[in-house]
């Protein structure tokens, strides 16, 4: 199935926004817009970014791809039909889904079988180096923010937007799209532009895309009229903050009917201790300490009530680089507790009962990041293992920041 596809033969159906093919060797970005079909403003921006480009004149380097993600879904306008699309982006869920007969399948099944083909067909037929960007909004009021799985190569090519960056999401979600593709080693984040509905969402991930296009290389940031313009949009909306955050919290919900967020907060709002957040079952679950409270649900799907965030200091982010250069996270399965959970050497088991100093933010520092798998046992993922960090080598922002960490 991948080895026949090309974008010239896809690239007319109405999966595709656009796409465009440079002249020039070049980076390979693939936009995604519409995964949950109530968060239409990266649809709307990348349309509108993609008319500019046919109407400019500008020298493109390398590829771009801007792709609708849940189309039935979006046609409704919700999040999705049958089931979650951003949550089945697991390995067994996808050999499970292509085993089957297609007419078996639900419909976010199917939209995962065709995104499949089309990620697997981009890497086969273009060079790279790869950038995968996902576009969302949010039910609450929110500053624009990225989220990304913990891989250096991911938090600094993040760290040239001006905007919140939220690590350790993959904690707490599962078959996330991007996390999927992270899996593979690339460049891949996540954009949270605003709240669903408000034109400001469609500007802020208007003027993303453009900085993403610069600063991957596919454009020349002299060749954009109003380039700082974008840059400010964000700034601004983002209130100057491009801070580093990490999730230590999520409010799982069974049942949307059990549940309710007390009315009128939004992300980055910081939460005094006792304060009232939501009522489930009747009763009221409060605060337990001051916090940051973090993409409250104020709408019918989903699962995740809300999350809790704290901010990261700037001496443990670079704490943590140096340890994952120096690769010390190669020799903790001679620790007692701790061993190989498969013959991959990919991941970490960890028996909680020997490994008493098994917290997360010592496994944080050092890149791993852990799944329950019962009482006693935890498995943990260390996403600096599979990074292409050669693939960005040679890129202007790898070097910059390289050098400003030494």
């Amino acid at each position: 199935m991948i080895d026949t596809w090309s974008p010239e033969a896809e690239i007319k159906t109405k999966r595709f926004i656009g796409h465009i093919r440079g002249e020039h060797p070049g980076p390979t970005l693939v936009f995604f817009a519409g995964i949950h079909g109530n968060e239409k403003a990266g649809v709307t921006a990348l349309e509108k970014v993609l008319n500019e480009l046919g109407k400019g004149a500008f020298t493109y380097y390398g590829s771009i791809y801007a792709i609708k993600g849940n189309l039935p879904a979006l046609q409704e306008g919700k999040r999705y039909l049958d089931k979650d699309l951003n949550r089945i982006w697991t390995k067994p869920e996808i050999e499970s889904i292509k085993e089957r007969d297609t007419k078996d399948l639900l419909n976010e099944e199917k939209e995962l079988l065709e995104l499949h083909m089309l990620v697997h067909g981009i890497l086969e037929h273009e060079k790279g180096p790869f950038y995968f960007i996902d576009y969302h909004t949010t039910s609450s009021k929110t500053l624009p923010f990225i989220t990304i799985n913990d891989a250096l190569i991911n938090r600094r090519f993040s760290k040239l937007f001006p905007v919140p960056i939220v690590l350790g999401i993959e904690e707490y979600l599962d078959g996330p799209l991007l996390s999927y593709i992270n899996e593979k080693g690339y460049v891949s984040l996540g954009f949270e532009s605003g709240q669903h509905t408000e034109e400001m969402a469609i500007k802020n991930s208007i003027a993303f895309t453009w900085l993403a296009m610069v600063y991957s290389g596919f454009l020349k940031k002299d060749e954009i009229n109003g380039f700082k313009g974008h840059y400010e949009q964000l700034q601004k909306s983002a209130t100057s903050n491009s801070s580093f955050y990490e999730i230590i919290y999520r409010h799982h919900i069974d049942d949307n009917k059990d549940f309710k967020m007390m009315e009128g907060f939004h992300s980055f709002e910081e939460i005094i201790e006792g304060t009232p957040l939501a009522m489930e079952k009747e009763e009221f679950i409060k605060a337990e300490k001051d916090t940051i409270i973090f993409m409250p649900l104020y709408q019918q799907k989903g699962n995740d009530g809300f999350f809790l965030i704290r901010k990261l200091p700037t001496w443990v982010l670079k704490l943590s680089a140096f340890f994952r250069r120096t690769k010390i996270g190669n020799l903790l399965h001679y620790l007692p507790g701790l061993s190989w959970a498969n013959k991959d050497k990919e991941s970490l088991l960890v028996n909680t009962k020997v490994a008493q100093f098994s917290t997360r933010p010592f496994f944080h520092l050092l890149g791993y990041r852990n799944r329950v798998l019962d009482e006693t046992h935890i498995v943990m993922n260390n996403r600096e293992f599979n990074a292409k960090t050669e693939m960005y080598g040679n890129t202007w922002w790898y070097r910059i920041t390289t050098r400003k960490t030494r």
